[in-house]
């Protein structure tokens, strides 16, 4: 299954891209080290390494990997109007991703999570959901041009947009009248089965970790959960990530491969954002018009750079680099 497709023709003054990114967008304070199995008690001062600010949310992650990768990156999703919108969007910016689709709203704050990394590297997460938790099918309607101007358009993360959720089917039917392929990606639990599954014969990829699918299906076997997904109608290419286990990918019904882990090319730093780097080398594959071996073995190779940095993107690298570490002709 390919993706490569010519983009269909933008409307308005919308720039074409690749790929147009919708959902949740987060500004992330990493703080470490801080000691997890003992509280710090009240009125404590204690000293910890520089504080980090960085991003993270689907667009973030994904976006910024796919442009790393060569990608033409589109950022579409809802900001506050305060300083972390701020930093979201001139961080995105410079990546050389597209941020006319960002937009600010006074009335909710941006995402934001304070990261409490303890000495091991174990992690506790104060977060707020804040703007991208209000995206609904409104959203979408008023951002049709821009995804009308994009060759594939990645929504997510299912299960962290409940004002989205109930209207998923009519948005993506929407999305895609425009001429504009689709993906979609999960997080949290992933959602149900009973939200997911009438927007699967929407779907181009859909590429579940094994805990989201499980949570869907309420199956353990992959290949089971794949016939599952594919008994409510999805048609393009589906499969589950399996974290150090590899991805199962089913380009077509009847059809599998197994792509193995890729072995990171440095220490492993820190696992965060490794699952939306994969997806990011998937789909920068498959736009590039690799057969979904090659595209799987560069999401693969994409995860490993990802392991190397700190946060969710320091380790990502270009599209030369990471593809021969999978192994693929340059």
């Amino acid at each position: 299954m390919s993706v490569s497709r010519a983009p269909a023709a933008p409307l308005g003054a919308c720039p074409p891209c690749d790929v147009i990114l919708c959902g949740t967008c987060v500004a992330d304070i990493l703080v470490r080290p801080v000691p997890l199995t003992v509280a710090p008690g009240a009125g404590k001062l204690f000293h910890v390494d520089p504080i980090r600010v960085t991003t993270g949310g689907i667009v973030c992650n994904t976006g910024t990997a796919m442009a790393r990768l060569g990608m033409k990156v589109a950022a579409s999703s809802l900001v506050g109007t305060d300083v972390w919108g701020d930093v979201i969007r001139a961080t995105l910016a410079g990546e050389g991703i597209t941020t006319d689709a960002l937009e600010a709203r006074e009335t909710v704050a941006t995402s934001t999570t304070a990261v409490l990394i303890d000495p091991s590297g174990e992690r506790s997460f104060a977060h707020h959901g804040g703007a991208p938790a209000t995206i609904d099918l409104a959203f979408i309607r008023r951002q049709l041009p821009y995804f009308a101007a994009a060759r594939l358009a990645l929504v997510g993360y299912l299960g962290l947009l409940p004002a989205l959720e109930a209207d998923l089917t009519e948005a993506l039917a929407e999305i895609r009248a425009t001429g504009c392929m689709v993906a979609l990606e999960t997080a949290g639990s992933g959602g149900t089965l009973a939200q997911v599954a009438p927007a699967l014969p929407l779907v181009d990829v859909y590429v579940p970790s094994l805990d989201e699918a499980r949570h869907q299906t309420g199956l353990d076997d992959p290949r089971a959960i794949v016939a599952c997904y594919r008994s409510h109608g999805a048609p393009g290419l589906v499969g589950v990530k399996l974290g150090t286990r590899g991805t199962l990918l089913s380009p077509n019904d009847g059809e599998w491969l197994e792509i193995p882990c890729v072995t990171a090319p440095g220490p492993v730093v820190d696992t965060t954002g490794a699952g939306d780097s994969l997806l990011a080398g998937l789909l920068t594959g498959l736009l590039r018009g690799m057969p979904p071996r090659d595209a799987g073995l560069l999401g693969a190779a994409t995860a490993a750079c990802c392991v190397t940095g700190l946060g969710a993107t320091e380790g990502l690298r270009g599209f030369e680099e990471t593809a021969r570490l999978a192994g693929l002709p340059q």
